[in-house]
């Protein structure tokens, strides 16, 4: 059965939040396969075309900086200036979610970001 956007998109958002929590505890293996669900979301998204993008930018305003920042990344494309911003923001934490906002506006400005190429 095929899922719908919004349940697509709350699949992001939740593997994303739980991958947070599993590294916070020491628990990579579990972080991992949190990671490879909010990919598989991401990849059926981006599938759906622009369509699929607009519904994964709702979560640019998410409450937690955690989902914002890994939606900004994937959206950096698509939605620069708007997910540039969140990064920028986020990227002030003194913790693992900043870091993560750094390292990619980092990988952005060098050429090296791809996340959802063009092609």
């Amino acid at each position: 059965m095929k899922k719908s956007l919004n349940a697509l998109v709350e699949d992001f958002a939740e593997n994303v939040r739980a991958q947070n929590i599993a590294i916070g505890q020491g628990d990579s293996a579990k972080g991992n396969k949190h990671a490879k669900r909010y990919l598989s979301a991401f990849q059926k998204l981006r599938a759906m075309g622009d369509q699929g993008r607009e519904a994964l930018s709702l979560l640019l305003n998410d409450d937690r900086p955690d989902v914002r920042a890994m939606a900004a990344c994937f959206l950096l494309r698509y939605k620069n200036s708007e997910s540039m911003e969140v990064l920028r923001q986020v990227s002030k934490m003194k913790n693992l979610v900043g870091f993560g906002a750094r390292e990619c506006i980092k990988r952005w400005n060098e050429g090296n970001w791809s996340l959802d190429p063009e092609n």
